[in-house]
C-alpha cells in the first residue's frame, strides 16, 4: 500500500504542472490521508476556483477511478478533495 501511496504521489507531484497551466491546484497545500486502510484522500486548500476540464486531468494523472469534491473554505478559495481507492 505504501508503494501505491507514494506513486500516486509522485505522479501528482510530476505532471501537476504539466495539466494545470493556471496552477490553481499546483503549489497549494495538499495533504493525504489513508482512510481505513481503504483509500487514499488527497485534499488541496486555498483553490481560487476549479475547471471541470482540470479536475478530469487530475484524474487521469491518478490513472484509476477516484472521487472527487469540491467545497467552500471561505468567500474567496475552495477546498478540493480526491479520494482514490487503494485496492
Amino acid at each position: 500500500m505504501g508503494e501505491a501511496i507514494n506513486d500516486l504521489q509522485r505522479r501528482l507531484a510530476d505532471g501537476l504542472a504539466k495539466i494545470d497551466p493556471y496552477h490553481r491546484l499546483f503549489g497549494r497545500p495538499v495533504s493525504y490521508r489513508v482512510i481505513d486502510g481503504q483509500a487514499l484522500e488527497v485534499t488541496y486548500r486555498d483553490v481560487a476556483g476549479i475547471a471541470d476540464a482540470e479536475l478530469q486531468g487530475v484524474k487521469r494523472l491518478i490513472g484509476r477511478d477516484c472521487s472527487c469534491t469540491v467545497s467552500p473554505q471561505t468567500a474567496e478559495s475552495v477546498t478540493v478533495r480526491f479520494v482514490v481507492p487503494l485496492k
